[in-house]
């Protein structure tokens, strides 16, 4: 059974992250884990200058946290009546990237499904600037990020963005493969450039590309450079009819060096379709 973590802020991003989750893998059977994390904001810290009130606050937040849990699992198992899918809501205290680590560890994860925006009011906790540090600490498994107002339909086409500059590891491809095959999508592979020629190395990597995705249809597409990678890749894709764009992020610091553009954070947030970013 496929394990799956999706964290939580009960925002409307949140929520279309957990359609979003339910519908990609509506055919396969999972158990969905569901992770609100809460810790007190330096607005509900203020003043408090004893453990007295930070106990309070906390429980006040603990209490939320479950209830909002709560009625998730409620709604889901009034609406969503997949008989391979089950759920376990889990509500812990502390900043959402620790909390995200320590949930794939005691879980053998496989896959990360987020948003890019949270919630605003006080009473919530926000998420939007955290996605960008869960990328930076989570890098053993894969990880989805959903725009708000992306409405999932169907996997057609599955962008893998990719510079060639370092070798691919024999699983590193398992994410895209098993979507590719739950949807029998294609693969189009993107390569941002000035120039596209390729050295030694590149052409080596390339065959290798190749072989680890061998049974697929697959295309290779060189995109030209715009005024970043990350609006160079939007604007392919508002032609195309793809669903999601693949990446990996260690494979972009080229132009991070060059122009300091930091790509996995303009990516992250900027795209129009969901973003799977690949384990290192």
């Amino acid at each position: 059974m496929k394990k799956i973590l999706i964290t939580t802020d009960f925002s409307d991003n949140a929520w279309n992250a957990i359609f979003t989750a339910l519908k990609t893998y509506a055919e396969v059977d999972c158990h969905f884990y569901l992770l609100h994390a809460y810790e007190p904001t330096p607005l509900n810290l203020m003043g408090s200058k004893s453990q007295q009130r930070l106990g309070v606050i906390y429980d006040s937040l603990s209490k939320y946290s479950t209830e909002e849990l709560d009625e998730v699992l409620s709604y889901l198992k009034i609406n969503h009546k997949n008989p391979k899918h089950q759920f376990t809501a889990l509500s812990n205290p502390g900043n959402l990237e620790d909390s995200v680590e320590a949930v794939l560890n005691e879980n053998d994860i496989d896959i990360l499904i987020m948003g890019t925006q949270g919630a605003t009011s006080a009473k919530e906790v926000f998420l939007g600037s955290n996605t960008v540090k869960v990328l930076n600490l989570i890098k053993t498994i894969p990880i989805l990020v959903v725009p708000t107002d992306y409405n999932f339909q169907s996997l057609k086409t599955l962008l893998f963005a990719t510079d060639f500059s370092a070798p691919y590891k024999k699983n590193l491809f398992d994410a895209i493969i098993e979507l590719t095959k739950i949807w029998n999508a294609n693969i189009e592979v993107v390569h941002v450039a000035i120039e596209f020629n390729l050295n030694d190395n590149q052409e080596a990597h390339k065959e290798v590309l190749k072989e680890r995705l061998s049974g697929f249809d697959i295309k290779f597409k060189n995109i030209p450079f715009e005024i970043n990678t990350s609006k160079s890749i939007d604007t392919y894709t508002e032609d195309k009819d793809a669903s999601f764009l693949a990446i990996l992020r260690h494979q972009h610091t080229f132009w991070e060096k060059v122009i300091g553009e930091a790509v996995v954070k303009k990516i992250a947030f900027n795209s129009k379709i969901p973003v799977l970013f690949l384990p290192q």
